[in-house]
């Protein structure tokens, strides 16, 4: 059984108890780096590290007088810490705490949804060798084209989010970025080497230059990112959405004992799931405009972007860590008809097998355009009537003057079309059974 989703990592990281917390771990970096340089007393730090606690209740509370979370916040810590509190956030400004304490939270939730992404890759190369040797028709602008492999389409996927998981590392290394510059990111008060050492001291690299916060354009590829990855998932599920389609019934969701899938039609089985990641991808994507829309600040800083980013970073982190899990127990309990998806192959009468038809004639010294002519006159009669294309081939004059009976039966064969498929899995997959690059 797949386990449910309960959002507890991700939810909890972008908890206000969990915000707070990283505030105060900037907060403290900077108090050591500033004793190590002798800028404050070492029992000021010991007095700080043990007496700094914060309440959410309080800061909320706080909040209400102040209009300012970051005062609230220090306030806060005041209270608990006494006399030496006058050390805390010194020679800061809100955004030093804020942007680096997000950096720690940004690099978090892409390690969560790193590790959603391997357990989709995993399901994935998993299916894709299940149903390597599966026949499907494959399709293009919706109808019939040429027969494929059903676990073709795993691979595809696979390698999709390959590219995915590559592209997220780079997000996370573009917002694993801190500063400690100041108001105006001048360092007027501060010196230099208090930022690299806490950048350093949280795991973290300074920015080479900065204003009064990080430049949002590194929130924007976090964001785009998050957009693409939710793209991919929608991508999947459309499919499925279209496999488990009365007319096709190909593959479909797993209905469990109990489900219901209407309130008024008790025989629906509806692709509930795969719809669901589809409508989040809206959001996701929606929120990646937000992302962009928040690059362009006035001068060293406003605070438009502020307010959205609440809304926006936590959104989409949870959103596509759910809809990765979702994914994930999707495709590894997809119900796959391997002998519907046979029959739809059948259902054009062989009229996929054209192709195949058109290059065996010009192997033969016809023309391209005379035996283009030749395969869709008969084609045609198939789409229009009820004959069957391989029927008609072997009492059409033209094409029995090239080919022989058994030439032309030939042709039906799916081994042609499925040959290359084991060229394409070790193009995607090397050794089968090798996991996802980390």
């Amino acid at each position: 059984m797949i386990e449910r989703y309960t959002l507890p990592e991700m939810g909890a990281l972008w908890s206000e108890q969990s915000r707070f917390q990283k505030w105060l771990d900037v907060e403290i970096a900077v108090c050591e780096v500033h004793a190590e340089m002798g800028t404050i007393p070492g029992d000021a730090l010991e007095q700080i590290k043990v007496r700094a606690k914060f309440s959410v209740a309080r800061i909320s509370e706080i909040e209400k007088t102040t209009n300012h979370d970051v005062i609230a916040f220090t306030t806060n810590l005041a209270e608990n810490i006494g006399e030496a509190s006058r050390f805390v956030h010194y020679g800061l400004t809100s955004s030093d705490v804020v942007d680096t304490a997000n950096a720690l939270l940004l690099g978090d939730a892409c390690d969560l949804l790193l590790a959603k992404v391997d357990a989709l890759m995993e399901v994935l190369q998993r299916r894709a060798f299940e149903f390597k040797d599966t026949p499907q028709i494959g399709r293009t602008h919706g109808i019939h084209a040429e027969p494929t492999s059903f676990g073709l389409t795993f691979a595809l996927w696979y390698d999709e989010m390959r590219r995915n998981r590559k592209r997220l590392k780079r997000a996370r290394q573009a917002v694993a970025v801190g500063k400690i510059s100041g108001a105006v990111g001048a360092f007027a008060l501060l010196d230099p080497v208090v930022e690299e050492r806490v950048c350093e001291r949280l795991g973290l690299r300074y920015a080479p230059v900065s204003t009064q916060i990080i430049q949002r354009d590194s929130y924007a590829e976090f964001l785009s990112t998050l957009a693409i990855i939710a793209s991919s998932l929608d991508k999947f599920a459309l499919n499925v959405r279209h496999w488990q389609r009365t007319e096709v019934g190909e593959a479909q969701e797993r209905f469990t004992v109990g489900q219901k899938g209407s309130s008024a039609m008790p025989h629906k089985r509806n692709p509930i799931i795969s719809e669901r990641i589809c409508g989040m991808a809206r959001i996701v994507r929606a929120n990646s405009l937000v992302g962009l829309e928040n690059v362009a600040l006035w001068h060293e800083r406003d605070i438009s972007h502020s307010s959205a980013e609440r809304v926006v970073l936590p959104d989409s982190s949870v959103a596509l860590d759910y809809m990765l899990h979702k994914a994930t127990s999707l495709i590894a309990g997809l119900v796959v008809h391997a002998e519907r998806m046979l029959q739809n192959l059948q259902a054009t009468r062989g009229l996929v097998f054209s192709g195949q038809l058109l290059l065996a004639l010009t192997q033969k010294g016809v023309s391209r355009e005379t035996a283009y002519e030749s395969v869709q006159r008969n084609a045609m009669r198939v789409w229009d009537g009820n004959e069957n294309f391989q029927e008609l081939l072997r009492s059409d004059a033209d094409i029995n003057s090239h080919l022989s009976a058994a030439e032309i039966d030939a042709v039906f064969q799916l081994d042609t079309y499925l040959r290359n498929v084991g060229v394409i899995f070790e193009r995607v997959f090397g050794e089968s059974e090798k996991k996802p690059d980390r």
